[in-house]
């Protein structure tokens, strides 16, 4: 069975609204969507972000059969500069679904990074780019067999979390979060005002307040 093309249930979001999440880290969504949104913490970067930098984009996705990468293929050749290509590959180590040339033709297009819930490969190369992201659960040479089943720009499952085509994207060193795509607006302004209060903590504990003080930790009871 040839490689499917889904219709996605939503419209690409704003570039000014995915733009401005580039504000918030990991570790605010996650906590702001309740537990709910991040990626399996296994699925990791493969090189460490550079200080104040993470991936955000909006995904495009791609829901790959055993040993299969022919979905990457057309996500890649699907998405815009700016995107994230979200490889659904049910968390299997049998064969790599991208490396460096892959990788590299979605970087001259300008999409943002690759994150697989699998394995990649060229591992070394690929951690020497500056303006692309890899994310994945495993790194193994084997690449794959096939290109030919699969589906693009449906809904898919990874890292156990529900990820529709055009949800927003975002990661850095601590993983990866989703956040919905009915969400990513109402989501921006609670998001950008705990970013916000965690700046006024730093600056209160810089200062020489306690964590209990500034945190408003209940008062210890006597036993």
């Amino acid at each position: 069975m040839p490689t499917r093309l889904a219709t996605p249930a939503n419209p690409r979001l704003p570039d000014a609204l995915v733009e401005a999440w580039k504000a918030v880290p990991s570790s605010v969504i996650a906590d702001q969507l309740g537990g709910s949104g991040h990626a399996d913490p296994r699925i990791r970067p493969i090189r460490p972000f550079a200080p104040g930098k993470r991936l955000v984009g909006q995904a495009i996705t791609a829901w790959c059969e055993p040993a299969d990468y022919g979905p990457v293929h057309h996500a890649i050749a699907l998405a815009q500069a700016g995107d994230v290509v979200v490889v659904a590959a049910d968390g299997r180590r049998d064969a790599a679904m991208i490396g460096d040339l892959l990788g590299g033709a979605a970087r001259l297009k300008g999409i943002a990074g690759v994150v697989v819930d699998g394995a990649v490969r060229d591992a070394g190369p690929v951690s020497q780019w500056p303006d692309f992201v890899f994310f994945a659960r495993w790194i193994m040479p084997r690449g794959p067999s096939s290109m030919e089943r699969g589906i693009v720009n449906g809904p898919v499952v990874f890292g156990g979390v529900a990820v529709q085509p055009h949800d927003l994207v975002v990661g850095d060193d601590d993983g990866l979060v989703f956040v919905p795509h009915a969400l990513a607006e109402a989501k921006l302004a609670p998001c950008l005002a705990r970013v916000k209060a965690e700046g006024e903590w730093e600056k209160l504990l810089a200062a020489g307040a306690s964590t209990v003080e500034t945190f408003k930790v209940p008062a210890l009871e006597k036993l």
